[in-house]
C-alpha cells in the first residue's frame, strides 16, 4: 500500500513538511510506503471553470505547463492521500489551493476516482488560522467520498521557524496518532473490500436555488 502526501508550503523543510513527515514515519512503520510531493514552491494556475475536464472525462485538466495532471495520477494510483498546508494570512496557501481546486474538480467529474480511498489533512501554523485551513482541506476529502481517519485533536501543529513544530509536543503526538489511525484504516479497507461490497455510487444531483 502507498500514501502520497502533498506539501503546500514553499519551504521544502518547513513545519508543514515536518508534520507530514511525522505522519509518514508512522505509516512507514506499518509497512505503508509514502511519497511527499512538494507543491508550494511551484507555479500553479487556479481553476478557470472552463468545464473541459467534465466534457473530456480523460482524468486531465486542460491547463498546460505544470504538474497537476501527474499529481492526479499519483493520487489515483495510491491507496491513501495526505494533504498538508501552512496558513498564509487566512487559510490554505494559494498554490496548494490552486492545485486542489483543479485536481479535485477533475477527480469529481471522472467518476469520483478517489472514492473510498483514505484521505487526511494536516496544517502547520504559527499561531491562529489552523482550524479554518484544516476545515478547508477536509472539504476536498469529504466531497470526494473518501474515508477519513482522525487523531486525538485537530490535525494542527504549531511553530514559526522551520523545524520548530517538532517542539510542539502535543502537535507531534497528534500527527503520530493520525499516522497510526490512517495505517489502521487503510488496512481495514484493504482487507475488507473483497468481503463487504461497497455501496453503489450515485450520480451527483445538482440544484440551483435561484428561481
Amino acid at each position: 500500500m502507498k500514501v502520497v502526501a502533498f506539501n503546500g508550503s514553499p519551504n521544502q523543510e518547513g513545519n508543514t513538511y515536518h508534520g507530514l513527515k511525522i505522519v509518514a514515519d508512522e505509516l512507514n512503520q506499518e509497512g505503508i510506503e509514502t511519497e511527499i510531493i512538494q507543491v508550494g514552491n511551484k507555479t500553479i494556475r487556479g481553476c478557470i471553470h472552463c468545464n473541459q475536464c467534465a466534457k473530456n472525462k480523460d482524468e486531465r485538466c486542460v491547463l498546460p505547463n505544470d504538474e497537476v495532471n501527474q499529481w492526479i495520477q499519483k493520487m489515483k494510483e495510491a491507496d491513501g492521500v495526505l494533504l498538508g498546508s501552512p496558513v498564509h494570512y487566512s487559510a490554505i496557501a494559494g498554490t496548494m489551493k490552486s492545485f486542489l481546486d483543479r485536481a479535485f474538480y477533475v477527480i469529481g467529474v471522472n467518476d469520483s476516482m478517489l472514492r473510498h480511498k483514505v484521505g487526511a489533512a494536516i496544517v502547520a501554523v504559527r499561531r491562529s488560522g489552523g482550524l479554518p485551513t484544516f476545515n478547508q482541506l477536509n472539504n476536498y476529502i469529504n466531497y470526494s467520498e473518501m474515508l477519513m481517519p482522525t487523531s486525538n485533536y485537530w490535525n494542527v501543529i504549531h511553530g514559526t521557524r522551520p523545524g520548530q513544530a517538532l517542539e510542539d509536543k502535543e502537535g507531534v503526538q497528534i500527527m503520530r496518532v493520525l499516522g497510526k489511525n490512517m495505517a489502521w484504516l487503510m488496512k481495514l479497507v484493504e482487507n475488507g473490500k473483497d468481503k463487504i461490497p461497497a455501496p453503489e455510487r450515485e450520480s451527483k444531483t445538482f440544484m440551483n436555488f435561484i428561481r
